[in-house]
């Protein structure tokens, strides 16, 4: 066989591969710019459209990464709002106004999934002002004709206590009074549907007790029940971190509010035989699974409504340790391991 068609035949096939497993739109990754060795954002937008990735999340809003947006692509994006910048919003609509004129409004052309009016801001110094700062970014957003707007927030499940058995779960004394506020307030608004991010990490709960949490429960690996929460039956952690939050949500009336995750990972290194590239690729290799095949958790049987991997690079500007190694990529692009959320073509 000539080369020309050995090489026909191999991108035919990769293609054929890639359409066949091209990752759905209710997978995203996290797009994290603390580092001072990342690539260029036209590289970066070029590189999720070879690896299928649909959408992704920004922390900020960033005018370089969404201006190259403009140009290049039609990726859908969540844009965060900065924790910092809750305090203005909230004390003046003004402020509001004039952040969807610099940040929404030269880019109402793409496809902004949502605004993420802070980041595990609950609890914390900041968190006084998300229900503020929230209700004025939806007025800003409707006096300047766009009425389409999702607002949401992202939640760690540092904002939760007693989370075993899930059950049990409730939001803890700083966040339960906030967030009961901020329930509220998304049921008044009248948004096309209410949701909210929270952050999913079983390595944080393996790493920090080894000796009690299974590495197979954590890792979606686990062949029977770990343990029984009533009725409910759990295989994995990640189910019971997510259904901790159901719980929760459930106790100040938020159950009718969509959870997505807005983050979920494992470090490849950093943390010595806990965190190694072989584990992190197990880990979302199977949560892509979990996701797009499986999509419940044992409370939920609705179905998720996607996850956010985190994330897209490993970065430099983090703390040192595992900070510095969620990433799926390293700043040169070159993958740290191969994982179903970026299928990249050859």
């Amino acid at each position: 066989m000539s080369y020309s068609v050995l090489l026909l035949a191999c991108v035919l096939a990769h293609h054929a591969i890639f359409a066949a497993s091209t990752p759905p739109t209710s997978v995203g990754v996290c797009y994290g710019t603390l580092g001072d060795n990342l690539p260029l954002s036209s590289d970066v937008i070029s590189l999720l459209e070879r690896c299928g990735i649909y959408k992704f999340r920004l922390y900020n809003p960033n005018l370089n990464v969404l201006d190259t947006l403009l140009r290049q692509s039609d990726r859908m994006v969540s844009v965060g709002v900065p924790n910092e910048h809750l305090s203005i919003l909230a004390s003046s609509l003004d402020e509001a106004r004039n952040w969807v004129a610099k940040f929404y409004t030269p880019y109402r052309r793409l496809n902004i999934e949502n605004i993420v009016v802070g980041n595990e801001v609950v609890p914390g110094e900041n968190a006084q002002y998300l229900v503020g700062a929230t209700r004025n970014l939806y007025t800003a957003f409707r006096e300047a004709t766009f009425p389409d707007m999702i607002l949401t927030t992202a939640l760690s499940s540092g904002s939760l206590v007693n989370t075993y058995p899930p059950s049990q779960a409730t939001f803890s004394p700083e966040a339960i009074g906030v967030m009961t506020d901020y329930v509220n307030l998304l049921k008044e608004l009248d948004m096309y549907y209410n949701m909210i991010y929270i952050h999913v990490y079983p390595y944080f709960a393996y790493a920090a007790d080894p000796a009690n949490v299974r590495l197979d429960y954590a890792l979606f690996q686990a062949t029977e029940p770990v343990f029984h929460d009533g009725d409910l039956a759990y295989f994995n952690l990640f189910d019971a971190i997510y259904d901790s939050f159901m719980w929760a949500m459930e106790k100040i009336n938020g159950q009718d509010i969509y959870l997505a995750v807005g983050e979920s990972g494992w470090p490849s290194a950093g943390n010595g035989n806990f965190t190694t590239p072989q584990l992190a690729q197990t880990y979302m290799t199977n949560l892509y699974q979990h996701i797009v095949v499986d999509n419940k958790t044992p409370k939920n049987s609705k179905g998720m409504r996607g996850v956010m991997a985190f994330a897209l690079f490993n970065e430099n500007l983090k703390p040192p340790g595992v900070e510095q190694n969620f990433g799926l990529f390293y700043p040169d692009l070159h993958a740290v391991y191969p994982t179903p959320f970026c299928q990249c073509k050859c």
